[in-house]
């Protein structure tokens, strides 16, 4: 048998970042509370953990595209809740029963945003933005 080695080049790492851990998915803060939130509809409690961490979060040193999804989750849950009470009360008027709905779907789709973005580690394109 011939013992040679063939040089073959290992791969440079370049600029690339870490692939996230766990298989492809990133368990980083704003991933954290969007799941909590997200939680919420089941457990009814959750969104309250959420809302803490978030604030507590904000406060500290963090990379530059977290900044953004801490607003974004932030206002989300305020948001909703002042919403989902006002609509409490319009229940005695019967359109709080239109309203609800509207604003569990509204509060969903804007921690599912976040944490698709948060995966990808991009920051929230309007952090202030009542929309999407």
């Amino acid at each position: 048998m011939n013992d040679t080695k063939t040089n073959i080049p290992e791969p440079s790492s370049g600029n690339r970042q870490p692939a996230p851990h766990g298989g492809g998915f990133d368990a980083n803060r704003p991933t954290i509370i969007s799941l909590l939130y997200l939680a919420s509809f089941v457990t009814g409690i959750t969104g309250l953990v959420g809302i803490v961490l978030a604030h507590v979060w904000q406060g500290e040193d963090q990379e530059p595209w977290m900044a953004s999804h801490y607003t974004y989750l932030i206002r989300t849950f305020w948001i909703g809740l002042v919403a989902s009470i006002v609509a409490s009360l319009l229940i005695f008027v019967l359109i709080g029963f239109l309203l609800l709905p509207v604003i569990a779907v509204w509060v969903g789709v804007r921690s599912v945003m976040s944490l698709l973005k948060a995966q990808k580690q991009e920051p929230m394109p309007d952090p202030e933005t009542l929309a999407f």
